[in-house]
C-alpha cells in the first residue's frame, strides 16, 4: 500500500515566467491608512530593491477598498508563492492577484 501523498498540483510543471523579471501584483484591501505601508513593507522583505515610488493606488467606487499595485523583481516561483501567502494573510488584505 502506498501511503505517500501525491505532489501538489503543478509542482512538476515548468514555470511560464522567465526569472528574474519585473512582476506586477495587485492587492485589494480595506481602505486604511496602514494598508499601503504594510504592503510596501512586505514587498521589501521579498525584494530588497523594491521601489516604493512605483506603487499605484486605485480607490474603489464606494471608497471602502483600495487597489494597490506593486511591481517586484521576481527571482523564483518559491519567492512569488511565499509573497502571495504573506500578502494574503495580512488582516487588511482581501484579495491578491
Amino acid at each position: 500500500m502506498n501511503t505517500s501523498s501525491p505532489p501538489p498540483p503543478d509542482a512538476d510543471q515548468p514555470s511560464l515566467i522567465q526569472y528574474p523579471c519585473a512582476f506586477p501584483i495587485k492587492v485589494m484591501g480595506v481602505q486604511n491608512e496602514q494598508l499601503v505601508a504594510a504592503i510596501t513593507h512586505i514587498a521589501q522583505q521579498f525584494d530588497p530593491g523594491f521601489d516604493a515610488t512605483t506603487v499605484t493606488l486605485r480607490p474603489s467606487k464606494g471608497g471602502n477598498y483600495l487597489g494597490v499595485t506593486i511591481t517586484i523583481n521576481a527571482t523564483s516561483r518559491a519567492q512569488l508563492d511565499e509573497l502571495y501567502r504573506t500578502l494574503s494573510t495580512h488582516p487588511l488584505v482581501k484579495v491578491v492577484l
